[in-house]
C-alpha cells in the first residue's frame, strides 16, 4: 500500500514525505465520496477525472468501482491513486467533505472496505497535526514545543504507513490554524535528538504531577531522557468514575417478553459498552449483556512514580451466539498488569495509572486518580503552563526531555 508521487515537482522530492491512513473520520465503510480542486492525474490511462465533480467509490464482493454522479459505474484495478499536477494549496482533494493536500490512494481493506491513504510533505502534515493535538489558541512557545515533539515522532515513522488517530498522532488534513502553522514554520526541520539520533518523543495530555519512565509503560530499556520526577507545571487533572457492581439483575428480567434482550440495558452503559467491545474482539463474538462486576480491586504494587502496576477484575455476562444460543460467561483477570484492565473500562474514563483510590461502598466501585495518558515525556498541559509563565519552547523541551538536543534534520 504505497502512494506514488511521480508527478510532484522535483523540489518536493527531496523533502521528507509521510503516508497517513485515514481512519479517524472514516469508519470501516464500503462506500465514500470525494471531489477535488485543481488538476489531478491517475495511474490508470483509461480513467479521466474532472475537477469539481462528485465521485463515489464502492466495494462489492471485493470489486472496486467508481461512479461519477449519476453516470456510468467503472471498475477499478486494485487501487485508485490521485496525484496533483502541482503541489500547492490550490490543489486539494476532499474525502467525505474533509480537505487534504498531496496525493491520495484509495485501496480495498479486508476485501470489503475502502481505505484512503494520504501522502504529503512532513511539514504540511504537521500543520494538520498540531491543532488536533493541542489547542491552537495556546501560546506560540507551547505550540513550538508540541511541534518539535510531533515532528520528531513523525520523523521516526516516515518509512511506514501510520494512521491519523491517537495510536500515532491525530491528523486533521488541510484544516490549519494561523498560530499552529506559524509554530511549524518557525521551527522548520527541528527535531529532538539524543546522541545525534531522533528520540521517541512521547507525550500525553497530563502526567498528574509526576512524569513516568518509558520502561514502566512499554518495558524495554529505560531511557535517561524519560526520568521519573515531580512536575510542578502540570495542573494534575484529577478524575473520578463510578461503576455499579450489578449492571443487570437476572431476577428483574421478564423471560416471557420476546423483546427482553433488546429492552434490557446496563446501568453504566458508557463503561459496559467498552467491556462489550473488548469481549467481542477477544473471543466472544455476538451480542453481550454485562450482568455484574463481582470483583474489582488494585494491588499495592506501585512504580517509583506511584502509578499502579497490577489489579484484578471479574466480569459476568450473557453471551448470545450468532445462532441465538445464550450462554452465561465469566471473564476473570486475577493479578494482571493494569494495562490489561484499563481497556475494559475505557481510556477516556479510566484516564491514567496514577490512581489514588479504588473503593467499594453500597455496591458501587469508585476510582479516583490524576492525569490523562501514560505520563511519559511532555505533558501538554504542563507545557501550556510553562509557556504562559514565560518559558521558551527550548526550555520546555529541556524540562520534559532532559539531556536531549534540538537538531535541524535538514542541515548537513
Amino acid at each position: 500500500m504505497t502512494v506514488i508521487l511521480v508527478m510532484f515537482p522535483e523540489s518536493l522530492k527531496a523533502e521528507e514525505m509521510i503516508k497517513v491512513k485515514l481512519v479517524n473520520n472514516i469508519d470501516k465503510t464500503s462506500e465514500l465520496n470525494f471531489q477535488f480542486k485543481g488538476e489531478y492525474y491517475t495511474l490508470d490511462p483509461m480513467l479521466s477525472l474532472h475537477e469539481g465533480v462528485n465521485y463515489s467509490l464502492t466495494v462489492t464482493n471485493n470489486d472496486f468501482f467508481i461512479l461519477e454522479g449519476a453516470g456510468e459505474k467503472l471498475k477499478i484495478k486494485e487501487s485508485l491513486v490521485l496525484i496533483p499536477s502541482n503541489y500547492d494549496h490550490a490543489h486539494r482533494i476532499a474525502v467525505n467533505d474533509r480537505p487534504y493536500l498531496g496525493a491520495m490512494e484509495f485501496v480495498i481493506e479486508d476485501k470489503k472496505f475502502i481505505r484512503p491513504v494520504n501522502q504529503l510533505p512532513l511539514e504540511d502534515y504537521l500543520k494538520g497535526v498540531v491543532p488536533n493535538e493541542v489547542f491552537p489558541s495556546w501560546g506560540l512557545e507551547t505550540l513550538k514545543a508540541q511541534t518539535l515533539a510531533a515532528r520528531t515522532y513523525a520523523a521516526t515513522h516516515t518509512s511506514e504507513v501510520i494512521d491519523d488517530t491517537i495510536r500515532y498522532q491525530v491528523y486533521g488534513g488541510y484544516t490549519w490554524y494561523k498560530n499552529t502553522s506559524k509554530a511549524v514554520e518557525e521551527t522548520h526541520g527541528e527535531v529532538i535528538t539524543y546522541q545525534n539520533k531522533p528520540i521517541n518523543a512521547f507525550y500525553s495530555a497530563s502526567n498528574g504531577g509526576v512524569t513516568e519512565n518509558n520502561a514502566h509503560v512499554w518495558d524495554g530499556k529505560p531511557l535517561p531522557y524519560f526520568p521519573v520526577k515531580k512536575d510542578p507545571y502540570d495542573p494534575i487533572h484529577p478524575w473520578k468514575f463510578n461503576l455499579q457492581e450489578v449492571q443487570i439483575s437476572l431476577n428483574t428480567i421478564n423471560w416471557e417478553n420476546p423483546h427482553w434482550w433488546r429492552e434490557t440495558v446496563e446501568k453504566d452503559q458508557a463503561i459496559t459498552s467498552s467491556m462489550k467491545r473488548w469481549l467481542q474482539r477477544n473471543g466472544y463474538p455476538g451480542n453481550i449483556k454485562i450482568l455484574s462486576i463481582p470483583h474489582f480491586e488494585l494491588s499495592n504494587k506501585r512504580h517509583e512514580s506511584e502509578r499502579r502496576i497490577t489489579g484484578s477484575i471479574t466480569i459476568q455476562f450473557l453471551h448470545r451466539l450468532p445462532e441465538g444460543t445464550i450462554l452465561f460467561e465469566q471473564l476473570v483477570r486475577e493479578e494482571v498488569a493494569i494495562d490489561h484492565i484499563r481497556p475494559l473500562i475505557g481510556g477516556t474514563i479510566f484516564k491514567s495509572y496514577l490512581i489514588d483510590s479504588l473503593e467499594k461502598n453500597n455496591g458501587i466501585y469508585t476510582m479516583t486518580g490524576r492525569g490523562f495518558g501514560h505520563g511519559v515525556g511532555m505533558s501538554q498541559w504542563g507545557a501550556h503552563i510553562m509557556g504562559q509563565t514565560g518559558s521558551s519552547y527550548k526550555e520546555i523541551i529541556q524540562f520534559y526531555y532532559p539531556g536531549t538536543s534540538i537538531t535541524n534534520m535538514n542541515s548537513k
